[in-house]
């Protein structure tokens, strides 16, 4: 297995699965550093865990807020990216602005953020990138055609990227969760359905994230699809 005591960047961590993410892993013995774009929404105190107010959506800001991120925290040998936005409707219903936006903070700026850690983590004796895509990486849906684009090119990107790091000992993960019991419905006209057959909770995809932490070295978890035995949608009034 590999060993205890990490060092966890986790985007997204103040919410939700990045929330439930970081939560296991300080109880796995973890250091976590979470980032989101207000630390005031961070509830959790523990001593292990630290808080990163960073904008992925403003692409512009990056590169040197990313800098100065791996100066503060140089020990990261992990990174779970959980920061995303979710809207469904008709393509001719998006703005160019709201077409923007999701794929800057859904793909883009993964992108970015993968490239800035990835010259120190190949450095580590092994580390980790653990990607949150979706189960829309996978088909297509009606009304889900630019969220579907952003997850499918995630799911493009760490193919390709786990490639690259093959002999560096960077493993690269995606898990594609189905529809996750979260705040993520409550700007939606559609959530899951209410029994518990219906949906994951996010403690499960932090159970998924944590069996992908603790696997021996030497193997690589390339992809997890997390699915309720009973897909259920039910539409608000």
């Amino acid at each position: 297995m590999c060993p205890m005591n990490r060092h966890v960047l986790v985007t997204g961590a103040s919410s939700g699965i990045g929330r439930a993410i970081a939560r296991q892993l300080l109880k796995q013995g973890h250091h976590v550093i979470g980032v989101c774009r207000d630390i005031g929404k961070f509830k959790l105190k523990h001593e292990h865990f630290s808080a990163l107010a960073i904008d992925l959506s403003q692409l512009a800001d990056l590169p040197e807020k990313l800098r100065l991120l791996q100066k503060q925290y140089p020990a990261i040998d992990a990174v779970v990216f959980c920061a995303g936005s979710g809207r469904f409707a008709s393509l001719e219903e998006f703005s160019y602005t709201q077409i923007q936006a999701i794929i800057n903070l859904n793909l883009t700026s993964q992108m970015m953020l993968t490239r800035a850690m990835l010259p120190a983590l190949k450095k580590r004796p092994m580390a980790d990138l653990v990607f949150i895509g979706s189960e829309a990486a996978l088909s297509g849906s009606r009304k889900g055609s630019i969220y579907c684009a952003s997850k499918f090119g995630l799911r493009g990107f760490t193919q390709a990227l786990r490639e690259e790091c093959s002999k560096a000992n960077v493993r690269v993960s995606l898990i594609n969760p189905g529809m996750v019991k979260t705040a993520f419905f409550k700007s939606l006209n559609f959530a899951p359905g209410d029994a518990a057959s219906n949906y994951i909770l996010p403690e499960e995809v932090a159970e998924a994230v944590n069996y992908i932490l603790r696997a021996r070295v030497g193997i690589t978890i390339d992809e997890i699809n997390l699915n309720p035995a009973n897909q259920v949608i039910k539409f608000k009034e």
